[in-house]
């Protein structure tokens, strides 16, 4: 999976791509690479990537706010929820193709998302989802829904 990961990342430009084979020494190379974006996967010996993300968003880490891929061949809702309580910013899924991973890299660096810290998480603010409010109470009141409004879009930030 590594190799595949590094020829994709080579074809996209990638200049320095530092590899481990498992996560405590992913740890160690992140200290000596200080890499921009972690890919990383959720089943790795000694330490898997679900523990390796809990060392990372510790807000005291060096490390808390870098942009973290997760790869897994397992994509049920679960996992991906705990992904986002983890503090990940994208999931991808296997099989990799070159166009998901370009698209997961791309929105890490072109959409920086801020962080944000409650009691009980620290990571990514989540995405803005768009009509959010019409979906949840049928739009606005006094209108059937499913019923186009003519005024703009509301942006509503969904947390959880």
């Amino acid at each position: 999976m590594r190799t595949i990961l590094r020829t994709m990342l080579q074809g996209f430009g990638a200049r320095r791509i530092v590899e481990a084979e498992d996560g405590a020494s992913g740890l160690e190379a992140m200290d000596r690479a200080n890499p921009d974006i972690l890919i990383l996967d959720w089943v790795m010996p000694i330490l898997d990537g679900a523990d390796m993300v809990r060392m990372i968003r510790s807000p005291n880490n060096p490390f808390a706010y870098i942009p973290i891929i997760m790869v897994t061949a397992h994509t049920e809702r679960s996992r991906i929820v705990e992904a986002r309580r983890l503090g990940v910013h994208e999931l991808l899924s296997k099989p990799i193709s070159a166009k998901s991973l370009y698209q997961r890299v791309s929105s890490v660096i072109l959409h920086p998302r801020d962080f944000i810290k409650t009691a009980t998480y620290f990571g990514p603010a989540p995405r803005e989802i768009r009509n959010r409010q019409k979906i949840w109470q049928g739009g606005p009141p006094g209108q059937p829904p499913g019923q186009a409004t003519d005024g703009p879009e509301e942006n509503v930030t969904a947390i959880g």
